[in-house]
């Protein structure tokens, strides 16, 4: 097995794998108003837990889906942050190819490159 970097996967076809849109899909919910509250209600109800001196077995279940949901989030984060790094990278790399290109004098392949690169977003 060859791992790759994240955002590495699916190039040069122009479409997102199954596994990036649902990262795309996921990265959108948790920084919504909804998610916020969800994990609220989810530390609301470890506290309440607590509080109430229930049972051991429900006080381990709230702090397992606390845990459950920061381990995701985790993930999640390290994922966003592996691709945003590739596309900032990317980016440079062709900046810098058509500085190159520029101070020869001409206008080729690299100028395509940087225009492609700056459009990256739209295919993330």
């Amino acid at each position: 097995m060859v791992f790759r970097h994240p955002a590495k996967k699916g190039e040069g076809n122009g479409r997102a794998g199954r596994f990036e849109r649902l990262a795309e899909l996921a990265s959108n919910f948790t920084s919504s108003p909804v998610f916020s509250a969800l994990c609220v209600a989810l530390v609301a109800c470890f506290v309440v837990v607590h509080v109430l001196g229930l049972p051991t077995e429900w006080q381990h279940l709230a702090g397992d889906a606390i845990g459950a949901v920061s381990l995701l989030l985790l993930a999640l984060l390290k994922n966003s942050e592996r691709r945003a790094e590739h596309a900032v990278q990317r980016k440079l790399d062709a900046i810098a190819a058509a500085l190159l290109e520029g101070q020869e004098g001409r206008r080729g392949r690299a100028h395509e490159d940087l225009e492609s690169a700056i459009r990256m977003e739209e295919r993330l």
